[in-house]
């Protein structure tokens, strides 16, 4: 299974590399090392991707834990546990991945692991805390546990992503519509 990033924010795609949570078929994307590297590739954060070991995993892993419990305790306008909030402040404070504009115009993006996760929280702290915070939904899909931000005009977007869990929940319903008597 391959890494998504349509969630809109950089922090709601990591919290996104748990599929199914709370079930039994629950399936976790960042399984070892190798794999956050992949995902921290894939996500483009730095240009070039330092070594992950297991305490770097699982500090990156607890980020990832937090910024979901936060961002569906917004969603769903219920209260935060303060130590997810406190935690999500220490995770801001290293400073955050370097950027810089070089003379072709191109940008470089460097930076260690505690950078990449500095990054994220902060741009968390700033989702949560900013206007965005109210285009923060959970998608409507039955297995699904995604979060994602609706900038959609009317704000009615349902699902995290239209061509995979859209498409289902839509097939479901014209087959119910059409099923046989």
């Amino acid at each position: 299974m391959g890494f998504t990033f349509y969630s809109g924010h950089p922090g709601l795609d990591l919290a996104g590399t748990v599929g199914h949570r709370d079930r039994a078929d629950r399936y976790d994307l960042l399984d070892g090392p190798d794999a956050l590297r992949r995902w921290l590739s894939a996500a483009g954060l730095l240009d070039e991707v330092p070594p992950v070991d297991a305490a770097e995993l699982a500090a990156s892993v607890a980020l990832r834990e937090v910024i979901y419990r936060l961002a569906r305790a917004h969603a769903r306008h219920t209260p935060a546990d303060p130590a997810d909030r406190a935690a999500l402040n220490l995770a801001a404070e290293p400073a955050p991945i370097r950027v810089r504009l070089l003379d072709d115009g191109r940008v470089t993006r460097t930076g260690d692991l505690a950078s990449i996760r500095s990054t994220l929280a902060r741009a968390t702290v700033e989702l949560l805390g900013g206007p965005a915070g109210n285009q923060l939904k959970e998608c409507d899909s039955e297995p699904c546990t995604r979060l994602f931000l609706d900038s959609s005009r009317r704000a009615a977007r349902r699902w995290c992503d239209m061509r995979e869990c859209g498409n289902r929940a839509k097939a479901a319903a014209y087959r119910g519509r059409h099923a046989p008597a």
